[in-house]
């Protein structure tokens, strides 16, 4: 994937930047592999600092904001002369934490993230455009998904909230919902079901936030579930059994079994 353009902080006649990523593909906790190909200008320029930063989408109660949230620097105090090419080679790791794009082979709706290059010339800053990066799931994440699915959880949306979940420990200051609807057979119980995923170097905290919304004659009431998973074991168990467990465990004495053949839906 490549994107170019003239820098707009430095006028007419300025250095162009393309970044190339050798794959658009990511995944939580993995290397981001590419290249800032910079070509000068009309004159000589001497450049600061050269870096690439992740960015997506996050809501909070002030509004929407696109948020950087990690930075790998490529290349600080050099001058590019007139006309000159040079490519400078990166690598960016992504943190564990990183949102998910991707699930069930398709792109998850209400979901963007993208690595952005900045260059700075004498403090003059230009933060480019957004390359867009495709996060998909670990293999732990992928089984707790795969296993909602097989539950009949149907896929509703995604998106990025400001804040933490209390009791989890996180290094990100946000973290991502994706929200579900619940088979059939526990419409009395929920609304809908939000999974959150929050990884680190050894496993992945997995959430679910079981919603009932509130009426005229009803309170609003939330539930919570919650189980580990370590990066070891997605193959070893069944996860539609644990994940069943854990929502059953977190309802009502007495709510309905879950089926195991909801088979894939549609984004």
């Amino acid at each position: 994937m490549v994107f170019e353009k003239v820098l707009r902080a430095f006028g007419v006649g300025g250095p162009t930047v393309d970044t190339v990523l050798a794959t658009p593909d990511a995944y939580p906790g993995g290397e981001l592999l590419g290249a800032v190909r910079i070509t000068g200008g009309d004159y000589d320029v001497a450049i600061e600092t050269l870096a690439v930063g992740l960015v997506t989408r996050v809501e909070a109660e002030d509004g929407d904001a696109l948020v950087e949230f990690h930075r790998a620097w490529v290349a600080a105090g050099f001058t590019l002369a007139a006309g000159e090419h040079q490519d400078i080679p990166f690598s960016i790791t992504l943190p564990w934490e990183t949102p998910l794009t991707h699930a069930y082979g398709k792109k998850l709706s209400g979901m963007s993230l993208g690595l952005r290059t900045e260059l700075t010339v004498e403090k003059a800053v230009d933060k480019g455009d957004v390359d867009l990066v495709a996060v998909h799931p670990l293999p732990a994440q992928e089984a707790v998904l795969a296993a909602v699915d097989r539950l009949g959880f149907g896929f509703r949306h995604a998106d990025v909230e400001r804040g933490a979940i209390y009791g989890v420990r996180q290094e990100l200051p946000f973290y991502q919902e994706i929200e579900f609807t619940p088979p059939e057979v526990l419409a009395a119980e929920m609304d809908e079901m939000e999974l959150t995923f929050v990884a680190d170097p050894e496993g992945v905290e997995v959430i679910l936030e079981l919603e009932k919304h509130g009426g005229l004659w009803r309170q609003a009431e939330d539930r919570y579930a919650r189980l580990r998973i370590s990066h070891l074991e997605p193959a070893s168990r069944d996860w539609a059994v644990e994940v069943e467990r854990a929502i059953r465990e977190a309802l009502p004495a007495g709510a309905p079994g879950l089926p195991r053949d909801g088979g894939m839906h549609a984004l």
